[in-house]
């Protein structure tokens, strides 16, 4: 049985426009099927708790209280129905005291120390100090830039926030690790098992820990400067590009930002020489000029069924490498390296070129094992590879029971060059290709771009049709697909981007820059039923939230932005009720695994490993 977290009942208090206070609370693991629930009041001032429901709860884990007082401070308590409050009973998460407010406000307010200068973007979630509730972690940039593109970089760190706004520590990763979307995948998980999370991501000469020591040379300047150019180099590209050096990986201590552990990087720049010259990581890469070499994806994997592990990933477009960690006992562990370039296993040179910007995690053969869908190929849990389709790079993918109706779980993915593959629907296990529907030539040629689609999406949004609808933007083609592959509708949702589960219902709602919108398929259009004011999205064209996840509450998820001055995130959670009663979804395993790898390279929304409309139909 796989290591799980130890949440808290995580309970949340939201002031709605009708003057009524919204609750909501975690359904634990461990809690029985049929549970039931009070819930409790206790104004400031007061000694004394009131219940507020008539009889025990035993649909939804939310409530609206309509004796709320607006401006009056108070606190509310959920409790196992018969349960009465005292000192002694009051579980952690259970309470949850609600600050005097004069207007609504389904958001949280984490205070950031954002540096001059810089911007707070990707974030991912752990529960560093092991009290049940996650903390934030933040990825602050100042002038990140994608890896085709010259030119120095800002030094990218990674702050660790409470949910209260207490800041617990700054990393500097420093100059030698370029700042962008490619360059510094951060994963946050319980790697050890003792109940708090760690952070562990690539590091260089010059990285600072939390709590001020430097790593490696604190001197050291590998970025190329004007001077380094060859004599007679025609690359793309050359100044502010990182090609020479040591790499590490680190593990940083959670509660503190310490680094408690490091190892040698793999995959290095090249297999042989420290300081490889343009032409011999042309030679590798198929580029040299520090593009493909450094594309970085990174995630977690139960590669033993128990224990999670970690998997640092470097190429796609050409050469792909990955190779799987363990940390015991302050130690990092190497376990495997997968490389498509390795000799010795010359059946390896088919998955060469075949990865995502993206990758997913799941137990995709079902034998208790996770292994990793690595964009258009799968490696095992044992560092073998398991399946290539084939069909080249491609931008975006899904991961999950996206087809309820077929054993197993199914990926939907695209196909970057123009060809028959343009979006595909396949087998995660097997890769076997169930559908596809081929990138549109001609189309592509009048638009003049020679790729298929940048962006593809697969989530329930039509009742009509048993699980995932299929679109994608790009290549051509157009319209909305069932899982099976059927054209419902002539013309896509707008949005090609994150989804979120928020109205209450078991479809997905549509999230796209700060707009959360409901696609309704009698008009084959979308009503806006949330905008996060004075916050914006991340990553430029991906207009991505920070993170989107079930955070607390019950199980519908939270959007995280940034506000516009930087100086904040806002974490919005829904106030609509629903009858529906799930566990926390980050009891799901590819939905927990999601959230560990949201933040890599182009970010992409986490999916459960089961289809919610079916499992409630049954």
């Amino acid at each position: 049985m796989r290591e799980a977290e130890k949440l808290n009942r995580g309970l949340i208090v939201s002031v709605n426009a009708d003057n009524t206070a919204f609750l909501s609370w975690r359904l634990l693991l461990d809690d029985k099927a049929n549970q039931a629930f009070d819930v409790y009041k206790r104004m400031e001032g007061e000694t004394s708790f009131n219940k507020l429901n008539n009889k025990p709860l035993r649909q939804g884990t939310n409530f609206s209280d309509a004796t709320y007082q607006r401006g009056k401070a108070c606190d509310y308590c959920v409790l196992p129905a018969g349960t009465k409050p005292n000192d002694k009973n009051i579980e952690a998460g259970s309470l949850f005291h609600l600050e005097a407010q004069q207007r609504a406000k389904n958001y949280r307010s984490i205070p950031l120390q954002t540096p001059e200068g810089y911007r707070p973007g990707d974030c991912s979630l752990g529960d560093l100090n092991g009290d049940g509730q996650y903390e934030i972690i933040v990825k602050q940039e100042s002038t990140p830039r994608d890896n085709s593109h010259a030119g120095f970089t800002g030094q990218s760190k990674l702050e660790a926030y409470t949910l209260e706004g207490q800041m617990l520590w700054r990393a500097d990763l420093g100059i030698n690790i370029r700042e962008g979307a490619h360059y510094s995948p951060f994963l946050v998980f319980d790697f050890d098992g003792d109940g708090k999370a760690e952070v562990v991501c690539k590091t260089a000469d010059g990285t600072i820990d939390g709590q001020g020591h430097v790593l490696g040379d604190a001197s050291a300047d590998w970025r190329n400067k004007p001077e380094d150019r060859p004599a007679g180099y025609q690359g793309k590209f050359f100044e502010g590009v990182i090609m020479k050096g040591p790499e590490y990986l680190s593990v940083f201590d959670g509660e503190t930002g310490a680094i408690k552990a490091n190892a040698k990087y793999i995959p290095a720049r090249h297999p042989e020489k420290e300081n490889p010259s343009p032409q011999e990581m042309s030679e590798i890469w198929s580029d040299g000029y520090g593009n493909r070499s450094e594309r970085y994806l990174a995630c977690v994997a139960y590669l033993d069924g128990e224990h999670p592990s970690i998997v640092m990933c470097r190429g796609y477009y050409s050469k792909t490498v990955l190779a799987a960690w363990n940390y015991q006992d302050g130690k990092l562990v190497h376990l495997w390296t997968f490389d498509s370039d390795d000799a010795a296993h010359p059946e390896h040179f088919a998955y060469r070129g075949m990865g995502n910007h993206n990758l997913s995690v799941g137990d995709v053969d079902s034998d208790g094992y996770d292994e990793i869908i690595y964009g258009n190929m799968a490696v095992d849990h044992d560092g073998k590879g398991l399946y290539t389709t084939g069909i080249g790079h491609a931008d975006a993918m899904h991961l999950g029971d996206l087809d309820p109706q077929r054993p197993g779980l199914e990926v939907f993915n695209t196909q970057e060059p123009v060809g028959a593959y343009g979006m595909n629907f396949r087998q995660a296990g097997s890769g076997e290709i169930y559908w596809n529907v081929p990138t549109d030539s001609v189309a592509v040629s009048y638009e003049r771009k020679q790729q298929g689609p940048g962006r593809a999406v697969a989530f329930d949004i039509d009742e009509r049709y048993p699980g995932a609808e299929c679109w994608v933007r790009g290549g051509g083609i157009s319209g909305l697909y069932t899982c099976k592959g059927e054209k419902i509708a002539e013309r896509a949702p707008r949005s090609c981007n994150f989804a979120i589960y928020w109205d209450g219902d078991l479809l997905r709602e549509l999230l796209d820059g700060t707009r959360i919108q409901k696609y309704h398929w009698q008009e084959s259009d979308l009503e806006m039923l949330f905008m996060a004011e004075g916050c914006r999205s991340n990553n430029g064209s991906k207009s991505t939230p920070s993170i989107s996840a079930d955070i607390y509450g019950d199980w519908r998820e939270e959007v995280v932005f940034p506000t516009r001055d930087n100086k904040e995130l806002r974490v919005y959670t829904t106030t609509i009720p629903t009858d529906y009663r799930l566990p926390s979804l980050m009891y799901d395993p590819i939905y927990r695994l999601g959230i560990a790898w949201q933040n890599v390279a182009y970010n992409i929304p986490p999916h459960l490993s089961v289809d919610l409309v079916s499992k409630f139909r049954k």
